[in-house]
C-alpha cells in the first residue's frame, strides 16, 4: 500500500535551516506530483509546496525564496530545503500524494523554530 513516511524535523533557531526529506512506498513515485503542507498548533493545514512528476515546482507565498522542493526520482523521496527559518514555520510538516483518486498523507514531521 501507499506509505509516505517523512523525517527532517527538528528544534531550530530564527535564521537556520533544515532539510525535510519523505520516503515513499507503494506505488509508481516517479510519475506522481508530491506536496508539503504544514500545520501550525491550533491552525488548519496549509499548503506549503509541490514539485510535478516532471520537476516543476510550485510556492505558497510565505516560502516563496526561502524554500526549495526537489525530489530523487532514484531514491523515491521528496525534500523540502527549508533556509531562513521563520518562528512562523513552526508546525508538523506533512508529505502528500494523490494516488488512483485518493489522498496519501504521511505522519508529519516537527519544526520548531525559536526566536
Amino acid at each position: 500500500q501507499v506509505q509516505l513516511v517523512e523525517s527532517g524535523g527538528n528544534f531550530v533557531q530564527s535564521g537556520g535551516s533544515l532539510t525535510l526529506s519523505c520516503a515513499a512506498s507503494g506505488f509508481m513515485f516517479s510519475i506522481y506530483a508530491m506536496r508539503w503542507y504544514r500545520q501550525a498548533p491550533g491552525q488548519p493545514r496549509e499548503f506549503v509546496a509541490e514539485i510535478s512528476d516532471y520537476g516543476k515546482t510550485n510556492y505558497a507565498e510565505p516560502v516563496k525564496g526561502r524554500f526549495t522542493i526537489s525530489r530523487g526520482n532514484d531514491k523515491n523521496t521528496v525534500y523540502l530545503q527549508m533556509n531562513n527559518l521563520k518562528p512562523g514555520d513552526t508546525g508538523n510538516y506533512y508529505c502528500w500524494s494523490l494516488v488512483a483518486t485518493r489522498e496519501h498523507w504521511g505522519q508529519g514531521t516537527l519544526v520548531s523554530v525559536s526566536s
